[in-house]
């Protein structure tokens, strides 16, 4: 009698199992490179089950070369995608794609200027005139930026090819690069870089952004929200709690990456205030949206009539009544 009851609770339970495993909502998450500590919060949420706890299934896609979340958003290859920076969300406007921006993970977008230790630098306007290597990526965005707010001029550009060996052996080398990254490699070679972080003296971009098709924001606005929140649950997380199980993950995703590396972007992230500043984790401002838009249109970037609103959607946020 007791062996029939125990099965039969033993059943009930697998098949309650089954339901809640069939119920869980199904989302793939691109994210815009490979696995590391700048997605560190998606990968916590993930790995402590904060996002099986709000009833979604989610999966990680790690970017890499030849991935454009941007491209596979707008075409509907997938649902949802990490955005790195402001300019992803109003490319998208500009094509007419069916997306839209709903959080902000990172209050700073985490570019800098970085030079050796000099007492000719030590602000960016002192840059003005000098050599700066600069990706091809860039000349179209920050460089423009930096043109625009620092009279920079085309003749400084040097070519950045992700290397930073050039930098290395020139003591009067400037470059580009993210205040997670590259001033962790200039130390492991010997070199104490001065950063100077472009979120720090006005530039107004997200970033770390989550994009969605406007279809799933329609249709399944709860499985929005839900990611959300609980993204926004793991950041916090990983940046303040134990970050060993997204580090974890993220090692698995991509085995090139190793703790020293990991520790160094997390530390980097909390003293910069990259995610937990402004208006605070994930958050977003009508304002903030307003003003880096209009710069990007006085730059000639985008055009006069483009408007933001298509492609932001602050309902999903904690506290949309905020978003001013």
């Amino acid at each position: 009698m007791l062996r029939r009851v125990a099965g039969a609770l033993a059943l009930a339970v697998g098949l309650l199992a089954a339901q809640a495993a069939a119920a869980a909502e199904k989302l793939v998450f691109a994210t815009d490179w490979r696995a590391q500590a700048e997605h560190g919060g998606f990968y916590q949420a993930l790995a402590k089950g904060l996002y099986a706890k709000a009833g979604l299934d989610v999966t990680l896609r790690q970017g890499g070369v030849g991935m454009d979340p941007q491209q596979l958003l707008a075409a509907g290859a997938i649902e949802a995608a990490m955005g790195s920076s402001g300019f992803f969300t109003l490319n998208l406007v500009e094509a007419g794609a069916p997306v839209v921006t709903v959080a902000a993970l990172f209050q700073k977008d985490p570019w800098m200027l970085m030079s050796h230790p000099r007492d000719d630098v030590k602000s960016i306007a002192d840059m003005k005139g000098k050599p700066v290597m600069i990706g091809d990526p860039s000349v179209n965005t920050i460089w423009r930026w930096l043109k625009s707010r620092y009279g920079f001029e085309d003749r400084q550009i040097r070519k950045y090819t992700f290397n930073i060996a050039p930098f290395l052996v020139d003591r009067n080398a400037i470059q580009q690069g993210y205040v997670t990254s590259e001033p962790f490699t200039a130390e492991k070679n010997g070199v104490k870089p001065q950063v100077f972080l472009l979120a720090d003296n006005g530039y107004l971009s997200y970033a770390a952004t989550i994009m969605v098709r406007k279809e799933l924001a329609e249709k399944r606005p709860e499985v929005v929200r839900a990611f959300v929140q609980a993204s926004i649950e793991g950041w916090r997380d990983y940046l303040y709690g134990d970050p060993s199980p997204a580090n974890a993950l993220i090692k698995k995703d991509n085995p090139e990456m190793d703790d020293a590396t990991l520790a160094y972007a997390r530390s980097r992230m909390v003293e910069y205030g990259i995610v937990d500043s402004g208006d605070g984790i994930g958050a977003m401002s009508e304002a903030r949206w307003d003003a880096f838009t209009k710069e990007m249109q006085q730059l000639g970037i985008y055009k006069p009539d483009l408007d933001w609103r298509k492609g932001v959607d602050f309902r999903f946020l904690p506290n949309p009544a905020a978003k001013n």
